[in-house]
């Protein structure tokens, strides 16, 4: 009977079914795609702590394998370089390549292969000399753009390089642990699609609530219990949440491939890591359709408490103050740990952050109902035409209901501006040195036991690198944890100069200070070492300054790392190492836009259903105030009031709650102050709000036709 009554109510039945299921379909597509993403995010993770393996990992009856993974930049991109020695016959082979490279030989991956073939030999391929054996596999790379080269060795050689290890296997599936902030940033992206996904579908399943409750209010009063009408209304919803169901996976399948080429993360996917487990699309499969038919039961509350309930509607009772208590709740325990201590490990800090984050989103689905009361009765106080006054009047009768409609932007616009306030933040105190910057145009390299010196023939080779300006070798102070020496006659006009009668100084690694800048009014504390003793110091570091044109970079790049391959840290520039980290956050970035985007677009769709299912079920009182007098233009801008006002209210404190939640975090966390978004960022919310504006105008041109004379009559 349940299937019958869903198909058999003329064509009002067929598209109310129509749109359920399309309704569920998109949701479930991107419930499917936000999992298949967490997936592959954590495979992309897993690879790349398998660079980094546990030597205490696997078995140990095989001959070790030595293995030492350095990183290399070149024109900010980060290259992994793999040095591998095999130890005897029985030694593991690295993952993603058919057997070890000896010495002289190297496999590479495709994407490095490709940037070897298109880059001057003396700006890259020539730090990798020997034989190129072939391809790296899939398996062994994080993305199809990775970077990596394995590079064959000698046992001995390669046992001196830096963090070498001994392994005796290299198929583990090492699990990656993320980074504390990564973690939060992939949680609440997450989420900010999700929540309104979740909304979306219960919006869809209360389609012309009000209209069934009617019927199945008429069904009890001949004789139907609850049970059979919550029976009936279950397989009504759930029949066109099933065929949505089917839906979302053949839509998901058929744009997975699309997806993973898309670098929301920094690196694209591979489209075999945007998989699906079990439990994710049982969660899927059965939780969509229980949950739409849960939603359709939850629909005729009123219908179960009495068969004259539907008749018998007075105003429900208004939003009480204690739903702001969540708020500062939340609000409360992430500034708490501006002054309180902060738990050391990564676990407990999520542990701590992530609860107050879920706090303040409660807090905001509970308040929004009380906050759009007030704005409505703000409105309805200081409102001079009969629109204004009618929708304020409605608002402030029934604040729920209007604010359920814009749940879902209001949850999106919160979470996506939290992420969008860490990102920047990280992204402006991490970032790579300012193009043109003298910071920008210093090359220098780092080791812990250096050589006694630098050759001549090395030094020949950098000043002839067109572009080089100078080079400055520091050496090691005996004083221990104290910064490297130099005589003060090597150092740039550009980097400072010396005190008063001094000979040698100490100075920072590469002129820079950490997280400060290359400054030519800088004074240097003097050392007591002489001239002469300097000589005979080892060195430290070599600091190469340049015109900051990429060529003379790299090409310096390329003569140190031959020249020195042993050097604890490879010559870089001021923010090489954080590019990566930083790059990886703009891939966040990315993502966090089109969460806005996404999230922004499925509330729209939820507050279109919503508007429409609000007209359907008051055709009649619209019908009568039109036979009243009023017109479709008084009516229109009822509707539009009624959606526009609340969601523009609330839609603005989501997003400052968002920055503040942002500002609390990245304060107690990193204790940076909170970097604005850039213009892009409120350009991205301008345009979703103005689209939901536009869906919402799209719906009214329904108004005149569904609220004719022959719909004022008593039904």
């Amino acid at each position: 009977m349940g299937l019958r009554l869903a198909v058999a109510g003329g064509r009002e039945a067929i598209t109310r079914l129509i749109v359920i299921a399309v309704a569920v379909a998109v949701g479930a597509g991107l419930l499917l795609a936000t999992f298949a993403g967490v997936n592959a995010v954590n495979v992309q993770l897993t690879r790349y702590a398998a660079l980094y393996p546990d030597p205490s990992a696997g078995g140990s009856d095989a001959d070790p394998l030595w293995w030492a993974v350095r990183e290399d930049y070149f024109h900010g991109e980060q290259i992994l370089r793999a040095d591998v020695a095999a130890t005897g016959a029985g030694s593991p082979i690295p993952v993603g390549i058919p057997k070890t490279p000896g010495p002289g030989e190297y496999y590479a991956s495709p994407a490095l292969r490709r940037l070897l073939a298109a880059t001057a030999h003396d700006q890259l391929a020539a730090r990798y000399p020997g034989r190129d054996l072939g391809t790296i596999g899939d398996a062994a790379l994080t993305a199809p753009d990775s970077l990596l080269i394995i590079v064959g060795g000698t046992p001995e050689r390669v046992g001196r390089l830096p963090h070498a290890q001994q392994l005796t296997s290299t198929g583990d599936n090492t699990p990656a642990i993320p980074a504390t902030v990564v973690d939060l940033i992939m949680s609440v992206i997450v989420a900010g699609l999700l929540f309104p996904v979740l909304i979306f579908i219960g919006t869809a399943t209360r389609l012309s609530a009000a209209r069934r409750e009617q019927r199945f209010a008429a069904m009890r009063l001949v004789g139907a219990t609850p049970r059979q009408i919550s029976v009936i209304a279950a397989i009504e919803a759930a029949a066109a949440a099933v065929a949505g169901t089917v839906l979302g996976f053949v839509l998901f399948l058929a744009f997975r491939g699309s997806l993973a080429a898309v670098p929301f993360t920094g690196d694209r996917f591979f489209p075999g890591d945007l998989s699906l487990s079990v439990p994710n699309i049982l969660v899927v499969a059965l939780g969509v359709p229980a949950g739409a038919a849960l939603a359709a039961a939850v629909s005729l509350n009123r219908v179960r408490v009495s068969p004259l309930g539907v008749s018998r509607r007075v105003t429900p009772r208004a939003p009480r103050w204690y739903r702001l208590l969540p708020l500062p709740l939340g609000l409360a325990e992430l500034a708490f740990f501006l002054i309180g201590p902060m738990p050391e490990t990564s676990d407990g800090q999520m542990a701590v952050f992530l609860p107050g984050l879920l706090l303040v989103m409660t807090g905001l689905l509970l308040a929004g109902p009380l906050l759009t009361m007030a704005g409505a009765r703000f409105l309805a106080r200081r409102s001079t035409r009969p629109a204004t006054l009618i929708a304020a009047r409605r608002l402030a009768d029934n604040p729920m209901a209007g604010f359920r409609a814009i749940s879902g932007i209001t949850l999106a616009l919160f979470i996506t501006s939290v992420a969008t306030g860490v990102i920047t933040t990280i992204v402006a105190n991490r970032g790579t040195a300012p193009t043109g910057s003298i910071d920008a145009a210093t090359l220098s390299t780092y080791a812990h036991d250096g050589p006694a010196s630098v050759t001549g023939t090395v030094l020949a080779g950098l000043h002839s690198v067109p572009g080089v300006r100078s080079v400055s070798v520091l050496r090691q102070n005996p004083v221990e944890h104290h910064d490297p020496l130099v005589a003060c006659a090597d150092i740039p006009a550009v980097y400072g100069r010396c005190g008063t009668g001094a000979a040698v100084a100490e100075v920072a690694n590469d002129f820079i200070p950490y997280r400060g800048s290359a400054d030519s009014t800088r004074v240097w504390p003097a050392a007591s070492v002489s001239v002469g003793a300097l000589a005979q110091l080892p060195v430290e570091s070599v600091v190469v300054g340049t015109d900051g044109s990429a060529a003379a970079i790299e090409r310096a790049r390329t003569i140190l790392e031959l020249a020195y391959p042993d050097f604890f840290v490879a010559p870089n520039v001021p923010g090489d190492f954080e590019s990566e980290f930083a790059n990886t956050l703009r891939g966040w970035q990315q993502l966090a836009d089109v969460t806005i985007v996404a999230g922004l677009a499925i509330a729209g769709c939820s507050l279109a259903v919503s508007v429409v299912g609000g007209l359907t079920e008051r055709r009649r009182p619209f019908s009568l105030l039109r036979l009243s007098g009023a017109s479709v233009r008084v009516l229109r801008r009822v509707v539009a009031l009624e959606s526009a006002v609340p969601m523009l209210t609330v839609a603005v404190i989501a997003v400052g709650l968002g920055l503040l939640s942002a500002q609390l975090f990245v304060k107690a966390q990193m204790g940076y102050t909170l970097e604005p978004p850039g213009p892009e960022f409120y350009a991205v919310i301008v345009a979703g709000l103005t689209a939901c504006l536009a869906i919402i105008a799209s719906t009214l041109p329904l108004l005149e036709r569904i609220t004719g004379p022959e719909t004022a009559r008593s039904e």
